[in-house]
Formats: C-alpha cells, structure tokens, sequence
C-alpha cells in the first residue's frame, strides 16, 4: 500500500516539532510522493503559530522539490458545539483542514454524548475535510454515528499512525481504531492513512495504520489518499470548485 500525500504533518511553526518546511517536503520528495499536507496546529494549541500564519499562508509556493504542497491546518474542536479556533473567513484561504479534540483545547465533559455531538458539529462546517485521530479512549465516541455523520457530509476519517505507536499517550487507540475503520468498511466511508509526523523521517510511514487495516480487511477504493488527485476530490474546497465548473460549464 503506498499513498501520494501524508495528510497530516507538522513543522517548526507548531512549536513541538522539528523540521523546516522545506525540510518535510524535501523528505516528502525523496520518498515518492506526488503531494504533502502540512497541517499545523490552530491557535489554541499551546505553543503553536500565531493567528497571522495561517492568513500569510497565500503567499507561500505550492510547489516545492517537484511535489504538490497543500497548507493547511489541524483545528481543535473546542466544544460539543463543535466549535474550532479559526473562523470560516480563514479556513476558505487554506488548502486543507483537519478537525481534531486534544487535551489542552476541549472545555467540555468527556462524555459519549458531548464527544460525538463534537465530531457530529464539526463535520457540518464546509471547510473541515478531515477528523483527526478519533481513536483516543480519553474521548469516547459512538462510531456508528461518527462513521454515518460523515457520510452524510463528505467528512474523511483519519488513520492516525502516530495514535497506534505502542509508545503512544492516547488511550485504546488500536481498538477504537479498528471498530472504526469496521464501521467505515461497513457504511462505505472513505478514511485517509495520516502519518500525524512531526518529524521529517516520519512522513508516509505507516506500519500500525497498515497493521489495522489488515485485520479489518479494508478495501484500497476507500482509502483517499493512495491518490493525490483522489484525496483533492474529496477536499470540500476542491468539491465546491468542481462543482461551480461543472454549472458553469
């Protein structure tokens, strides 16, 4: 199994990571890849990029060392409302959008209920394209309805690498995984394998991701980002592009 783009990376500008951009798309370079996303971390995260970096990012070349760059960003879902820290005039510039719950940004219970209302929210915002690692048992979430929500709106679901390193924080990931991606092989939802690297060696590595995939038996047609021009169809900007062309036309 070998994918085109790594949906979810992060540089420097996160600020706990460790390369440069050029540094990421270099090794998404030399490794084959035909696309990168670079996702960094929204402005409630602790530590990360400023609010201006994610509005100067029109300005930064989409090409970089023979590959397709997508800049984007990984937003924290900040309540069961399924609020995120940067606003819809922002994330209609940015290329790509992740939706995640972390520790330091959710300020509601932890509950089934609150968590899945969360992602269920979330998903209705035109410019989130992704849900981030819902495989965190600190998190619980009814998989069902998470799988259903984003089928109904075009949502991918993300295989988080990086949840499923046996050295990992977040808790039950392979088996909250894995009844995850049995659900989407179920409902017919495409997912997308994210490295989550936050280090440059770690782009397209997938070995616990595979790992699942495998015991789930998971049909290739659903996974988005073995093709670069695949997972941009999937991008809601890019549906939304697609689908003005087409009245246009």
């Amino acid at each position: 199994m070998r994918v085109e783009i790594d949906t979810h990376t992060h540089t420097l500008a996160s600020g706990h990571a460790y390369n440069t951009m050029n540094e990421m798309a270099k090794a998404a370079a030399d490794k084959g890849l035909k696309g990168l996303a670079i996702t960094e971390h929204a402005p409630e995260m602790p530590g990360t990029c400023h609010l201006y970096y994610f509005q100067n990012l029109r300005i930064v070349p989409r090409k970089r060392f023979g590959i397709e760059l997508l800049l984007g960003t990984e937003l924290n879902i900040m309540n069961a409302e399924g609020k995120v820290d940067l606003s819809e005039d922002v994330l209609k510039t940015l290329d790509i959008a992740i939706a995640s719950i972390h520790i330091p940004c959710f300020r509601d219970e932890r509950t089934v209920e609150n968590v899945t209302a969360a992602y269920e929210n979330v998903m209705e915002n035109p410019y989130v394209d992704i849900i981030g690692h819902p495989d965190d048992g600190r998190f619980p979430v009814d998989m069902k309805r998470l799988v259903s929500k984003a089928k109904k709106t075009g949502t991918l679901l993300e295989v988080n690498n990086s949840s499923l390193r046996p050295e990992g924080f977040r808790e039950n990931t392979k088996e909250n995984c894995l009844r995850m991606v049995k659900e989407c092989k179920e409902q017919g939802v495409m997912i997308v394998l994210g490295s989550d690297s936050h280090v440059d060696a770690d782009i397209a590595e997938y070995p616990y991701a595979e790992e699942i995939l495998k015991k789930a038996n998971f049909p290739e047609e659903l996974i988005a980002n073995l093709s670069l021009e695949k997972l941009k169809a999937c991008i809601k900007i890019w549906q939304k592009a697609i689908d003005f062309m087409n009245l246009v036309c």
